[in-house]
């Protein structure tokens, strides 16, 4: 009876020291209302302890970039570290799925047509019917779509606070992208952690399927 008593803690203490047991998924960790790299370390936080160790190992370089008009600033090109398992190229992809499942979901449309239809009739158009009004909101809903709906109505927020005409699609769109950098930046490095992988001993190129599956959902540039 004493050896049985004893042995129940033993079993409860192993299940509780399991790396995710007590790590909160990447929906209940974030909070957009957090700084950009707030949000970024608590995600991070979530991740699994070989991931988090490989994002610290990762290479980071600074290059500049050149658009029409020259120089256009310095963007910032991050490596996996070498000897990336095939175990934890899987292990990222799981986590780069949840990650657009959730944080990076797309707003739904109706969410996204009301917020931008909001926006819009705060800066009144002139001469314009109710029916293209709602036209121009599709066009908008259509060229918002990929962005999730924390980004969007933080990018209206913004803009209504700050400015005092009517925003242009480009200028939006140019918000939202500054808006979600810091979690597409996450999302670009552990892309490359999933593409990262050797081939395995069946010789299937793992990189390949990574690659592929990552440009299914869309969301990698």
């Amino acid at each position: 009876m004493t050896a049985a008593n004893k042995s129940v803690p033993k079993r409860s203490a192993t299940v509780t020291a399991l790396p995710r047991s007590s790590s909160p998924s990447s929906a209940a960790a974030f909070d957009p209302a957090l700084p950009a790299p707030l949000r970024q370390a608590r995600l991070t936080a979530t991740l699994p302890p070989p991931l988090q160790r490989l994002l610290a190992q990762g290479r980071t370089d600074r290059r500049p970039r050149f658009g029409d008009d020259g120089f256009d600033g310095m963007i910032e090109l991050w490596s996996p570290p070498d000897g990336v398992t095939a175990a934890e190229a899987t292990l990222a992809r799981q986590s780069l799925e949840e990650l657009y499942a959730t944080v990076l979901a797309p707003a739904d449309s109706d969410h996204l047509l009301g917020r931008v239809l909001t926006l819009l009739s705060h800066f009144p158009a002139k001469g314009l019917s109710p029916e293209v009004e709602r036209m121009m909101a599709l066009d908008w809903a259509e060229d918002l779509g990929e962005y999730p709906a924390w980004v969007i109505d933080a990018a209206a927020r913004s803009w209504r606070r700050s400015r005092k005409w009517r925003p242009s699609i480009a200028e939006m769109r140019a918000l939202c992208e500054e808006l979600c950098a810091a979690e597409r930046a996450l999302a670009d490095r552990l892309g490359a952690l999933a593409a990262a992988a050797p081939r395995d001993a069946r010789g299937t190129d793992l990189q390949a399927v990574a690659t592929g599956g990552l440009r299914r959902m869309g969301g990698m540039g």
